[in-house]
């Protein structure tokens, strides 16, 4: 164990908090990163300075650092960005898209369905990121698709929380549906309002979410 990286550990960190076993204000410090990688500290710390600069974590003088929460202002903030980028990504895929990508991204559409059927929330969003993977691709622009995921990398344990519920389950998918179909006729346009209506949609949950989570200040 004692050859495993600063990336390594910061990969399996990030994993940690995407699925929940990490939460919003947990605390991390070096020594017992350290003991439980079987890694000399200096790992460790690099892994906890890279999460830090992507916002995943905070750095707190003399506490270590505390995986990051979001506040209502900033979720709303992020919403607003995401939805704003993500609806471009889906206009340029409605344009630029090949049909052997459209046809995948309507594979991933009918895989995802039989998670909804099961309400397997830990499956749907294996297929949830594989579906906006293939649009950011299909997008042909990588500088947007980077700006989206590091936004979304600050609201992965909020939306995963979200899409545990059925109802915001099968309502993602029938949003995904209006965002497929927009793409494979090539409507620019439409494909733009459907991701801009999905990403909203859950933006809502993803606001109520961080406000009932949010802790009232002291006084």
């Amino acid at each position: 164990m004692r050859g495993r990286t600063s990336e390594s550990l910061r990969k399996e960190l990030e994993d940690d908090i995407e699925h929940g076993r990490l939460a919003p204000g947990d605390r991390l410090d070096e020594q017992t990163l350290a003991a439980r990688f079987d890694v000399s500290r200096t790992p460790a710390r690099e892994a906890l300075l890279q999460l830090a600069a992507a916002g995943i974590v905070r750095m707190v003088p003399r506490h270590g650092a505390v995986v990051s929460s979001v506040s209502p202002q900033l979720g709303v903030g992020m919403v607003e960005v995401l939805t704003a980028l993500e609806a471009e990504a889906a206009g340029l895929a409605a344009r630029r898209m090949s049909d052997v990508e459209k046809t995948k991204l309507g594979k991933l559409h009918q895989a995802s369905h039989v998670a909804v059927k099961r309400l397997d929330s830990a499956a749907y969003l294996k297929h949830n990121a594989a579906f906006h993977d293939v649009i950011y691709l299909g997008a042909r622009n990588e500088y947007l698709a980077e700006q989206i995921r590091l936004t979304r990398r600050g609201m992965r344990f909020y939306h995963r929380s979200s899409l545990s519920q059925p109802a915001r389950l099968k309502a993602s998918w029938q949003e995904h549906g209006r965002v497929l179909d927009a793409i494979r006729n090539g409507d620019e346009l439409l494909a733009q309002a459907a991701m801009r209506e999905h990403i909203l949609y859950g933006g809502r949950v993803f606001a109520d979410m961080i406000a009932s989570l949010s802790k009232p200040e002291s006084k």
